[in-house]
């Protein structure tokens, strides 16, 4: 079984960015979102793929599939009305391990998450001061519920 484990921190100023070694532009909707399980479909430029998510906060399973780009276009447009978003991703490594630094695009413009999967559950992981307040167990703040948000959530 695949498993992601990941946490997941509000962001606060710039300061990010000085460690940013790649960006990508990500448009991603949902298929489905029930009892916690999500169907995604995400393109990454020519790069398209079909992730399920199982209910989890730190660990949860996760199965990912590349699929053909033209297929998942077809997907956004006329299967994720209402339950998509767009944002650009930004890697920035720190200790041996690679931040993905969210800028969110339309309805939830100035949300800035960032996320970073880990080995194991337990692992060590020193925080950047700009990582303000974690969000992991927060499902507001997950993209399947962000993707039918008509605005970031506040707090």
């Amino acid at each position: 079984m695949g498993l992601e484990i990941e946490r997941r921190f509000l962001v606060q100023g710039d300061a990010w960015r000085a460690g940013v070694t790649g960006t990508k532009h990500l448009r991603q909707g949902y298929l489905a979102r029930e009892h916690g399980v999500s169907v995604r479909v995400r393109v990454a430029g020519a790069m398209a793929r079909l992730t399920i998510k199982g209910q989890g906060g730190l660990v949860r399973p996760e199965f990912e599939y590349e699929i053909p780009a033209a297929e998942a276009e077809e997907m956004l447009a006329l299967l994720c009305a209402g339950r998509s978003l767009a944002k650009t991703r930004h890697e920035v490594p720190l200790d041996g391990l690679v931040w993905e630094v969210d800028v969110f695009h339309g309805p939830l413009a100035g949300l800035v998450l960032a996320e970073v999967e880990l080995p194991h559950a337990a692992h060590a992981l020193r925080i950047p001061a700009w990582a303000v307040r974690e969000v992991t167990d927060d499902r507001t703040y997950a993209n399947a519920a962000l993707a039918s948000a008509a605005a970031p959530p506040r707090g």
